[in-house]
């Protein structure tokens, strides 16, 4: 019987951050190694220095240290040194965004080469991270730079899925970077990530309105009537479910997201917040749209918690899973539509 377990690759993140400790819960679990063959991109110092904070009973891990992806092996926690940094949990330092970056481009590099099958990173401080070499506002726009494709990004749990059509902008900005077209591009994304990537065969997809209300009609705003309404008929004539716009409030507040497999909102917080309220412990921020998978926790650098063990590994353990279900998912579409018969 071959063995077929992907090389899952993972970030660091800020090293003062809470990455490395929900990196090291998640795998001190030697179960994982039999699912997946982990890859982890860091500082083998940083490593070392958070695993002296965590709780001994629950396990250690043994990181077998390589120069690069190809010589993972399979049934170790495999450590492609890189991105090193003095820890200092808690602290906002350059140092950490320099390191952050480091690991994050070398393992982008073994994504395109196809080193490691898929990719989860553990968060990073974007205002730290920022340099010559790293001018982004987040992973999703990093990804977009170096990879062909269009990224969306999307918030999924168990029982809720969030794709946003503008990510990370000034709220001040949203109204002016909102258009029919942009909308219609952000439903097409979003309804082939479902069936490609999800396995649902013909999604329904809510879509928010911009203003309160739902623009009271057009006393609030006018964007619903001008742009949001027509995008939403033009995207459903094209084959797209697509429904809306409803209020944010009341869709979230009276359970009517349920009836949607995917919710798509204008804004980041707009999608965000009720996302987290509702999903937070098992949350999962993945970037649709890309030729490659990658995910991350749904949490951030979470500095106040650093170094005190009290970091939660359910986002960092969704996010593995995720990653898996998404390529595995993904290769069996592939595989159906190569197999489809034609009817001539």
């Amino acid at each position: 019987m071959s063995d077929n377990r992907l090389k899952i690759g993972i970030t660091q993140g800020d090293t003062n951050g809470i990455g490395w400790e929900v990196i090291l819960h998640t795998l001190a679990d030697s179960r994982l190694t039999e699912l997946f063959t982990p890859v982890v991109y860091g500082s083998q110092q940083a490593a070392k220095f958070y695993a002296s904070t965590l709780d001994k009973e629950e396990g250690t891990v043994q990181f077998n240290v390589v120069a690069s992806a190809d010589e993972a092996r399979k049934g170790k926690v495999n450590l492609v040194e890189c991105g090193d940094a003095k820890p200092q949990p808690g602290v906002a330092s350059k140092e950490a965004g320099k390191a952050a970056v480091e690991a994050l481009q070398k393992a982008v590099e073994d994504l395109k080469e196809g080193t490691i099958d898929a990719l989860v990173t553990a968060p990073i401080n974007k205002d730290m991270a920022q340099s010559e070499e790293f001018n982004f506002t987040g992973h999703t726009e990093f990804m977009a730079a170096n990879l062909e494709g269009e990224p969306m990004m999307i918030m999924c749990s168990e029982r809720l899925r969030v794709g946003l059509v503008t990510i990370h902008i000034p709220v001040a900005e949203v109204s002016q970077s909102i258009t029919k077209e942009k909308i219609i591009s952000s439903l097409t994304t979003l309804r082939s990530t479902l069936k490609q990537d999800f396995g649902i065969v013909e999604p329904r997809i809510a879509v928010l309105s911009l203003n309160p209300h739902a623009g009271e009609g057009g006393m609030l705003g006018s964007e619903e009537q001008e742009i949001i309404k027509p995008a939403i008929v033009e995207a459903f004539e094209q084959g797209t479910l697509a429904f809306g716009p409803f209020p944010a409030d009341g869709l979230f507040a009276n359970g009517g997201y349920t009836k949607y497999d995917a919710i798509l909102a204008m804004y980041h917080d707009q999608g965000l917040t009720p996302f987290k309220a509702l999903a937070f412990e098992d949350g999962v921020n993945y970037t649709a749209g890309l030729p490659v998978v990658r995910t991350s926790p749904d949490h951030g650098t979470a500095y106040e918690m650093s170094g005190r063990d009290l970091a939660d590994p359910r986002s960092m353990i969704s996010a593995i899973y995720i990653a898996i279900d998404i390529y595995n998912k993904r290769a069996e579409y592939d595989e159906l539509l190569a197999n489809r018969m034609t009817v001539k």
